[in-house]
């Protein structure tokens, strides 16, 4: 099993008063890594799963001694998909208040459903971590730097969910079912999603746009669809772990594009499922969007795994002066140009230089990508 880099993050929290909660996609591992947490602490556990009936109706008992009588002498304390269970974070919170010595941990696959449910009742009794598809950290750890680096190809292509990563000579149809069946689940029972086809539409749209700024009306017309509604979905796949979305650096420069976005996939096996090309990179003409794809979205593991919280951005002006990646810490920036050809020869934009001294810039291609990573 491949060790996650979110295992011992989690354990050393236990028993500190709060609630861990554990989010991410779907099939992304938050089960596994549960169960290998609890195997090897060696503690007595009792999981209960929100997909379930009775028990979504019993934790949804906000009686202390109810929720003490389902914990009986357990001293660790599973909730599955948590987000599917009524007023869940009030029933987190009279654990975390009312029924000491016991570690709870709650899953959940979407953040607009959990994360909106546990925030108020949980101020101050939270943990709160997001597992990704495997990490290119996760992944030399488990294998080694060399055969990953061998990867590269195959990663771009169909990502780096576990089981994509594990069953290896499956992986076109492990992601078609990956997507029909999980990818969209959570979007399409939510009451706020009133044209299930506008959904399937509008990644797709994203999907091809990779790399490029992305315009709310532009995507509106392709879609057939307002803009309201366009900004309220591209919010739902963000909360759902789909996508993610980069703003435009603003400060200092007057021609500095300040309301610009540009929208990435969290992993590119499900952004090539999207379009349905899973051609390889030899023959991809979109293999600058690819790569981009697949730097920014390993950085963001990376960074989260490190706990550094950074803000992330891209830089473009009127005149079409461009920056790909910029990471911006205590008035410090990282600025990355993101080719795939490594004898590409790339210049930094001067007036970038002059409005931001304080910076460092990195110019990243397959032969060094890893010294970012690790």
């Amino acid at each position: 099993m491949i060790q996650r880099e979110l295992e011992k993050q989690l354990t050393s929290k236990f028993f500190r008063g709060k609630v861990i909660v554990l989010i991410g996609a779907r099939q992304t591992g938050k089960t596994t890594l549960v169960k290998k947490i609890v195997k090897k602490s060696g503690l007595d556990a009792i999981w209960f799963s929100g997909d379930d009936y009775i028990t979504r109706e019993e934790l949804g008992k906000h009686s202390i001694s109810h929720l003490k009588s389902l914990v009986g002498n357990h001293k660790l304390v599973i909730i599955d998909e948590a987000q599917y269970i009524n007023n869940i974070g009030l029933t987190l919170k009279i654990m975390a208040d009312h029924i000491p010595g016991i570690q709870v941990i709650a899953t959940g696959s979407s953040s607009f459903d959990l994360l909106n449910a546990v925030n108020e009742p949980l101020t101050g009794r939270k943990w709160e971590y997001l597992l990704f598809p495997l990490s290119y950290n996760e992944l030399i750890n488990h294998y080694d730097p060399i055969s990953e680096k061998g990867l590269l190809n195959h990663r771009l292509i169909f990502g780096s969910y576990p089981e994509i990563v594990e069953k290896k000579g499956n992986e076109h149809e492990l992601l078609q079912l990956l997507t029909s069946n999980y990818l969209y689940k959570d979007l399409l029972i939510h009451e706020q999603i009133k044209k299930p086809q506008i959904i399937e539409k509008l990644v797709r749209a994203l999907a091809f746009q990779v790399s490029n700024e992305v315009s709310y009306g532009e995507l509106a017309q392709t879609v057939g669809a307002d803009i309201q509604t366009i900004e309220k979905y591209i919010d739902m796949l963000e909360k759902a772990f789909i996508v993610f979305r980069l703003y435009g650096l603003s400060r200092n420069l007057r021609n500095e594009i300040k309301k610009s976005r540009k929208i990435y996939f969290y992993d590119n096996g499900i952004r090539n499922t999207v379009i349905g090309n899973f051609s390889p990179v030899s023959s991809r003409t979109d293999i600058g969007a690819l790569w981009e794809n697949y730097f920014i979205s390993e950085r963001k593991k990376f960074l989260a795994y490190a706990n550094d919280y950074s803000n992330c951005y891209f830089w473009r002006t009127h005149a079409q002066q461009e920056i790909d990646y910029i990471e911006e810490k205590d008035g410090i920036l990282k600025a990355f140009e993101i080719k795939w050809n490594p004898l590409k020869k790339v210049k930094f934009p001067a007036s970038f230089l002059k409005a931001y001294p304080s910076n460092e810039t990195n110019v990243v291609h397959p032969g060094n990508f890893a010294d970012f990573l690790n």
